[in-house]
């Protein structure tokens, strides 16, 4: 009963070391896993061409379709973990572990024979032109049954730091992302295999990850195994589970199709270096964004195992902390996004169309990332406390309720008053965020109760 002591300190240890030693672990995982993608964009873009970034970047809703079902699972199982262990129930907990990689196995198996099924029906529908569909099919066909093992890890990984390891999850996470750059090198450069040499490289690393995180929940030390009980379905847990992750599934699925359509958008008013230059741009605010989300992971057991136990003060106090880092960071990937972008964007590719285009789709999409911060911090928050449909309308706000008319309406606008309709669409993402922010405020405000009095 060791680590029972060990969490003891979610409720005990003062909230800012605390939320140090949760939430670096996980910062670090977050931007360990996405070196995944950034890197396979660097070596694509240098050694390949900008249209095999642009097939790729054509891939990655797609992918955050199978994240999305990840998420689904993994935020989910690893947010009620840390609330029944703020109950101190380890037989439920170990259920939860049991449970969730039931529905990792059912959702994996699916969207892997629905992918394969359908894959230029769906390549064409997020945005494939016949010169970029050729690589991003090389890409799926290898990569798909590698984002099933991605799914596996980021949920286990989860639940390794929920129950108490947060530097193993970090390690693990490392380790894999250390071993893609290495791949990386070896088949897009050395190999000299391209756009499948990246996809080889994610599949492979992942793998490894998954069989080592599998392998921790078998460990006699560890706190949480997986045991006999645990392997019998229990729909209350899926129930469960399922009603706290569709915060982050609703947020990613909106993502990935509103950028299917904001891809269409993009060849409409620029064509495919357009939307490879948007592919690029996402990889650095997604940088910062999972910066900010590794900080709500590290926020997330705390909250939930406070939540849980009763501790409104507790639960304030690493909620205020959490977002005020947050905006920070925003003003920091802002900062670098106004002053340098055309050193940042050189990082990727060296393709001079595709740099100019780029310049101002950073500033545009990055000048108010200070208010990106303060509304993921709040969809994360309601999402740990498991109360899912205030995390639901605060994620969907900025990509579905914001974002999706505003790149048909603004671009138009633009056109009229003779200013490029592209410009309209990178408008558009800055109008998105600020609305989103004002609508994360007001949800706020209507929940203030949660902190004067949790569940008992």
């Amino acid at each position: 009963m060791e680590q029972i002591d060990k969490t003891k300190e979610l409720e005990t240890r003062d909230i800012p070391s605390l939320l140090w030693i949760y939430a670096m672990p996980a910062i670090v995982s977050q931007v360990i896993a996405s070196i995944y993608n950034i890197v396979d964009r660097i070596f694509l873009g240098q050694y390949v061409g900008a249209l095999a970034i642009a097939g790729l970047a054509i891939t990655m809703p797609i992918m955050n379709i199978i994240h999305a079902f990840g998420s689904l699972v993994g935020a989910g199982s690893s947010a009620r973990m840390s609330i029944v262990l703020g109950k101190k129930d380890v037989k439920w907990a170990e259920d939860i572990l049991g449970n969730s990689l039931i529905l990792t196995f059912f959702f994996g198996i699916l969207f892997t024979t629905f992918s394969y099924a359908f894959m230029d029906k769906i390549l064409t529908l997020f945005g494939a032109t016949p010169e970029t569909i050729a690589y991003a099919r090389e890409y799926m066909i290898i990569v798909v049954p590698g984002m099933f093992l991605t799914t596996l890890t980021f949920n286990l990984t989860g639940l390794i730091r929920a129950s108490g390891y947060p530097l193993k999850s970090m390690f693990i996470l490392a380790g894999g992302a250390l071993l893609n750059i290495i791949l990386d090198a070896i088949f897009i450069y050395a190999l000299d295999w391209g756009i499948a040499g990246a996809a080889w490289a994610t599949t492979i690393s992942m793998a490894v990850s998954s069989v080592v995180s599998v392998w921790h929940f078998f460990q006699r030390s560890s706190f949480i195994r997986f045991r006999r009980h645990a392997w019998k379905p229990k729909f209350y847990i899926f129930r469960n589970i399922l009603l706290i992750g569709i915060s982050p599934f609703s947020m990613n699925l909106a993502a990935s199709a509103v950028v299917a359509l904001l891809n269409t958008q993009l060849i409409r008013y620029g064509g495919d270096l357009a939307v490879g230059a948007y592919g690029v741009v996402n990889s650095f605010s997604l940088l910062s964004i999972l910066l900010m989300v590794g900080l709500c992971q590290g926020m997330q057991p705390i909250a939930g195992y406070n939540y849980g136990a009763g501790h409104p003060h507790r639960l304030k106090h690493v909620y205020t902390l959490t977002m005020k880092a947050n905006v920070i960071i925003g003003f920091v990937g802002a900062f670098f996004a106004m002053i340098i972008p055309q050193y940042l964007l050189r990082i990727f590719t060296h393709d001079e169309a595709l740099i100019q285009i780029g310049i101002p789709a950073m500033r545009f999409i990055m000048v108010m990332f200070p208010l990106v911060g303060f509304t993921i911090t709040n969809s994360n928050f309601f999402q740990s406390i498991d109360k899912p449909w205030i995390a639901i309308v605060t994620s969907l706000s900025r990509q579905v309720l914001f974002l999706t008319p505003l790149i048909y309406t603004v671009p138009l606008l633009f056109e009229h008053y003779g200013r490029s309709g592209l410009t309209g669409i990178w408008a558009s993402m800055t109008i998105s965020d600020v609305l989103g922010a004002v609508l994360a405020l007001v949800l706020l405000l209507t929940q203030k109760k949660v902190f004067r009095t949790a569940e008992k």
